[in-house]
């Protein structure tokens, strides 16, 4: 398996694990609200049911949320290179080893690190178009595109 398929998978796998520990918390939160005693006293009762109601609300935005990672994570064909950048490049540059895909953070590979960035991230922006041997400018600081993969 080459490198870029490994963060292919890696960054597939975070939003999978990310989609099911959101699913995990909402059924707990499903199972709250339908056990909370009808008996409660008046006010705190509405209190907490509201405040439940808002973490389900939260909870529900961040599924949604993570589905599109996963939506976006179906878009990569990892055995395509382009020589430019795009979406699904692995970007080496003089300053840091950047994975197009979606915003999954740092990503260690056989004692190597890369940042999986998603194409809105402002790097990644600066990124998008570029072939090896141009550079950009990065927070007042300059980057070498060594290769793209």
């Amino acid at each position: 398996m080459t490198t870029k398929e490994k963060l292919y998978k890696a960054c597939f796998d975070f939003a999978a694990q990310r989609i099911q520990a959101l699913n995990d918390a909402q059924k707990e939160l499903s199972e709250d609200a339908g056990s909370e005693a009808k008996s409660s006293a008046g006010d705190k009762h509405e209190t907490g049911r509201a405040m439940m109601q808002l973490e389900q609300e939260k909870n529900a935005e961040q599924l949604t949320k993570a589905n599109e990672l996963l939506i976006a994570m179906e878009k990569i064909d990892p055995s395509i290179a382009s020589d430019k950048v795009a979406l699904g490049s692995l970007v080496i540059t003089n300053r840091g080893q950047f994975y197009i895909s979606i915003s999954a953070g740092k990503i260690s590979i056989d004692g190597k690190d890369y940042f999986a960035v998603s194409p809105q991230a402002p790097i990644a922006a600066r990124l998008i178009g570029l072939q090896a041997k141009q550079t950009f400018q990065f927070n007042g600081v300059e980057y070498l595109v060594e290769a793209v993969k």
